[in-house]
């Protein structure tokens, strides 16, 4: 497939003070939390085995994020731990002692009755902020980028929050955000990307997504297969990426999988940063106009690029038809697997992985995947802009063509 640009990890080591944020017992006591849940079923992980027989795998498993309390995303998961470990911080008590019944009790509603949350979005971060909000009782205020599809924007009014599209980009809102829950009385933000300064809320975000990480690999025990050799995780701001690679490094210290990090080409700042090659990071400004809404974050967080900088493999640029894709070869796959519901920043690591290992890109050799190789994806959203979802599965798409 034509305009796939890569490049392995050549960066020189830095310091990786942010790695422990991701140790075992960390993401232990954020999955502990999401257990309490009413709604807490662990999303299914599916095991693709016509298709890696196909793509010449000894295994493909994608989790699929559609299913996670009914909102569509994994996003939530962060969010709603963030906003736990805030309320433990404010009122004295260890994190431990923060379950979703103490969270959402009369007692902590009355403690936090003047808190109002902000935060930045394109779709799912600011959804699971709404719905964790709408749990105890909180105000919630959103920023949406220009070009937000309205069903989105929708998804989170429904949980009601106060929500806006701004024209301007993603980066720019997340400034907005920041302005105004600095401005507020009793604002807190809530954003999932960091910066000097603000590096706490984002790390606890990062937390959050580990309970993912997590499930995956009791699930792929308990079909009695090993542990993945090869991870494909996609990143907009870097914070799920950061959390799986630190998540993954941490649990297995001595042969960690090889983690790769998937962009969208309008918003690869992470693949530009790795071009330095002296751990300096790169911005992309402008629309950063990309069908991954999820991905089109042009500013890398910086807590979770010391941990890629450190433990990535390799960074991939990719263009929406990528995206396209996997989309397409998750919703109609072939016989004897599962069909996935797959959102456009969620499919294009399965169209990638179809795209490395049947085309010339020459990321296959580079990476050693083959018939030993056991390859994760995580399909974090499904389809959270019905409209394109339907539009991108009806079309001729020659690429689509193994």
């Amino acid at each position: 497939m034509q305009n796939i640009r890569w490049t392995l990890n050549h960066m020189p080591a830095g310091e990786d003070r942010w790695l422990s944020l991701m140790s075992p017992g960390q993401v232990a006591q954020a999955k502990a939390f999401h257990t309490g849940f009413p709604e807490y079923r662990p999303t299914p992980l599916h095991s693709l085995r016509a298709m890696a027989k196909e793509l010449g795998l000894g295994g493909l498993y994608i989790k699929d994020e559609s299913k996670r309390f009914g909102l569509n995303a994994f996003k939530v998961l962060g969010g709603s731990y963030a906003i736990a470990r805030y309320a433990a911080e404010r009122t004295g008590c260890p994190p431990e002692a923060i379950t979703f019944a103490a969270l959402t009790g009369p007692e902590m509603r009355k403690r936090l009755k003047d808190a109002v949350l902000f935060t930045a979005t394109d779709g799912n971060h600011g959804r699971g902020v709404a719905w964790s909000a709408r749990q105890l009782g909180l105000r919630a205020v959103v920023r949406m980028p220009a070009g937000t599809a309205l069903s989105r924007l929708e998804n989170i009014r429904k949980e009601g929050a106060e929500v806006t599209i701004e024209a301007m980009n993603y980066d720019d809102c997340v400034r907005l955000a920041a302005k105004q829950a600095t401005a507020a009385p009793g604002g807190i933000l809530l954003q999932d990307t960091a910066w000097e300064g603000y590096e706490q809320v984002p790390g606890w975000i990062m937390q959050g997504y580990g309970t993912m990480v997590a499930e995956a690999l009791e699930q792929m025990e308990a079909l009695g297969d090993a542990p993945p050799t090869h991870v494909f995780i996609q990143a907009g701001v870097g914070s799920l990426a950061g959390a799986v690679t630190g998540a993954l490094v941490s649990r297995f210290p001595d042969a960690p999988p090889k983690v790769v990090v998937v962009e969208a080409d309008a918003a690869a700042c992470h693949y530009l940063s790795a071009l330095r090659g002296d751990g300096t990071t790169a911005k992309v400004e402008g629309d950063l106009a990309t069908m991954m809404a999820g991905l089109a974050c042009g500013e890398v967080n910086p807590v979770s690029w010391s941990i890629l900088r450190n433990h990535a493999a390799a960074f991939v640029s990719c263009p929406d038809q990528v995206s396209a894709l996997g989309m397409r070869l998750l919703a109609k796959p072939l016989p004897g697997d599962a069909p996935v519901v797959s959102g456009e920043s969620g499919a294009v690591g399965m169209g990638l992985t179809a795209a490395v290992m049947k085309g010339t890109c020459g990321l296959r050799e580079a990476l050693g995947l083959g018939k030993d190789s056991r390859v994760l994806l995580f399909s974090t959203e499904g389809d959270t802009d019905p409209e394109n979802y339907r539009r991108v599965l009806s079309d001729e798409c020659p690429v689509t063509k193994l």
